[in-house]
């Protein structure tokens, strides 16, 4: 056991014999970056679409028999003020109508009318559901007969 401490002092005494000077890793950086001035001053953008007074008027109408869809809808647009409304049949079958106006100063606001039943709300039903029947099966048992 002795000797393994020996031997153990003597490899540590000679690690620390050939450590040299640890120098700080050497840093790299990429070059700086010169900024240059542009050659033309920026200029603003400038919008040549814009209109001041905004104006249009549009409507559509949906009277499908096939699906039942019915709807309607109309807008006008004059400056900065829109006004509009639209209609459709609601699940219950009355008709909801929405008269709205929206500006700049009263924001949006829409006044809601249900006027009369169109048509009955139709209540989905289930399919009957058929249920076959089949007559039981009887199996014959066969015993068999062995011998020994």
């Amino acid at each position: 056991m002795a000797t393994f401490k020996i031997v153990f002092v003597a490899v540590c005494l000679i690690g620390v014999s050939k450590a040299g000077v640890l120098l700080p890793a050497a840093r790299f950086a990429a070059a700086p970056v010169a900024a240059l001035a542009p050659a033309v001053p920026a200029v603003a953008a400038v919008n040549t679409n814009y209109d001041p007074l905004p104006q249009y008027t549009y409507a559509y109408n949906v009277q499908d028999a096939l699906t039942g869809d019915n709807k309607s809808q109309q807008e006008t647009r004059d400056g900065d003020v829109v006004k509009g409304s639209y209609s459709l049949v609601e699940p219950d079958g009355t008709v909801r109508t929405v008269i709205y106006t929206a500006d700049p100063i009263n924001g949006f606001n829409a006044i809601v009318q249900r006027g009369p039943l169109v048509h009955k709300a139709l209540v989905p039903v289930a399919p009957v559901a058929k249920t076959d029947v089949s007559s039981t099966i009887n199996y014959r048992a066969i015993t068999a007969i062995t011998s020994c």
